[in-house]
């Protein structure tokens, strides 16, 4: 198994994609430790884990919470004797579907501080762990891409940029303590909007369209992609986004007419880029995320 006797941290482990990362790391032998603010969710995939002969253990934390955070990653330690890997995915608290010129401070200004705030209270509690050990791998569902034009997605796409900036700032510095970081980008998976909704079904031709394979990334191909990422095979991988978009965001950039990618141009390639679950279309109501 790819993470046997490994210990794996899930922020937003009741979610349907924090589920389906932690079911997966428990599947290759992970011993899977569930945080959110949601106890009931987080007790549900606990359980699946468990009935499928996974180990899993929940704690209620809020991933924006500093102390909280530190306490948490603590109390694994100490219980489980290391921390190998951690996964970060909060909810944003994002407005979209309101023209910049129109939205208001802050509406803009949560996602940013939102995504940028527990990915850095998340990264640095792990990372103290993990500086110990001299390993460690530190995942964020994030990235970025060019918004879409049809769009407005207020904040959303600039705190996935914030995001992939920290990616970077984190892997330079923890690179020398054997530790990677890096982040997943899907353009959105269609088995996370809710069943019911309105606009569900032009959501997810969208999302399939945009992409060269004619499918959006599943929850099962997140998990798989969050696997990789964190097991030995992706060793050598760090301060990289995974593309699990399907082909909706290309990583190429021409510079001068020779055709040419310039230096410029090949270090955004490496950098990776993604792109969120866009929102209903212009000039519909304003949508807001619901937390975990």
């Amino acid at each position: 198994m790819l993470l046997e006797n490994r210990n794996a941290v899930v922020y937003g482990g009741g979610g349907a994609i924090g589920g389906a990362v932690a079911r997966a790391f428990a599947r290759e032998g992970a011993r899977v430790h569930l945080a959110g603010r949601t106890r009931k969710g987080l007790e549900e995939v606990a359980e699946s884990i468990r009935s499928a002969g996974g180990r899993a253990d929940t704690d209620q934390v809020d991933a924006l919470d500093e102390a909280a955070v530190d306490r948490f990653t603590d109390a694994v330690v100490e219980r489980a004797g290391s921390l190998d890997v951690s996964f970060s995915l909060t909810s944003f608290g994002e407005v979209q579907g309101i023209a910049l010129t129109e939205i208001s401070l802050a509406d803009f200004e949560r996602p940013v501080h939102n995504a940028v705030r527990a990915m850095f209270l998340t990264a640095r509690s792990a990372a103290r762990h993990m500086m110990r050990q001299k390993s460690g791998v530190i995942l964020a569902f994030g990235g970025y891409g060019d918004p879409p034009r049809a769009h407005k997605m207020g904040g959303f796409q600039v705190a996935f940029g914030a995001m992939e900036s920290l990616r970077r700032n984190l892997a330079v510095e923890l690179g020398p303590h054997g530790i990677r970081v890096l982040t997943l980008q899907t353009g959105g998976v269609p088995e996370t909007i809710p069943e019911g909704l309105d606009y569900r079904d032009a959501i997810t031709d969208e999302i399939a369209g945009q992409t060269m394979l004619g499918r959006a990334a599943s929850l099962e191909d997140v998990g798989n992609a969050a696997v990789f990422a964190a097991s030995d095979m992706a060793r050598s991988m760090t301060a990289a986004a995974l593309n699990i978009t399907g082909g909706s965001v290309v990583d190429w950039v021409l510079s001068g007419r020779s055709g040419r990618i310039s230096e410029r141009g090949l270090a955004r390639c490496i950098a990776g880029r993604s792109m969120g679950v866009p929102p209903p279309k212009a000039g519909g109501e304003p949508t807001r995320s619901v937390g975990d």
